[in-house]
């Protein structure tokens, strides 16, 4: 503490340093940079199938909303996801065309999820998902059912390099 501080009885307040970000630590409020654009994280979802995990953050940029998807399987895997208009209904079918792609069922299962932020109304959830993807690996759509509601969104796999973390505290 200096001696003004002392003198004008002010406390010295104790800052705590601002943890190095990674994939998986992000928090709101910090700014994630793809594509020349900066996006404020303003969701978290986190899922749990059996003891796999992985996250999707909501990112909020001037003129759209997408979500980064990242998963530890043997290796780092990123995506970016947009949500699309594509009504679908039970049962979720095993192939999907869209925007003139053909999509094949990946993976599906049911993750009990945690929120945080926009997505901290879903807490405790089980979610139903279907993972799909192109013949060429390189699209993919994800189908997500929460209770009656199906959700379905378009993305691709990206590179860490493509992003830049601007931690906000």
């Amino acid at each position: 503490m200096s001696f003004f501080s002392k003198l004008l009885g002010k406390k010295a307040e104790a800052k705590r340093p601002v943890e190095a970000r990674n994939m998986f630590n992000l928090q709101m409020d910090d700014i994630v940079t793809y594509d020349l654009e900066d996006y404020k994280i303003v969701g978290k979802i986190s899922y749990d199938d059996h003891g796999f995990k992985w996250h999707a953050y909501q990112l909020e940029g001037v003129s759209r909303t997408i979500w980064l998807s990242v998963e530890m399987d043997d290796e780092l895997y990123l995506g970016i996801y947009e949500k699309i208009k594509l009504k679908l209904q039970e049962p979720i079918p095993k192939k999907i065309e869209y925007g003139g792609t053909q999509y094949s069922l990946d993976e599906s299962g049911s993750a009990r999820v945690t929120g945080l932020g926009r997505s901290q109304n879903i807490n405790g959830m089980i979610c139903d998902y279907y993972d799909y993807c192109d013949k060429e690996e390189e699209k993919f759509l994800s189908i997500e059912k929460w209770g009656s509601e199906i959700e379905v969104s378009a993305g691709y796999e990206i590179e860490q390099y493509e992003l830049k973390i601007i931690a906000s505290k």
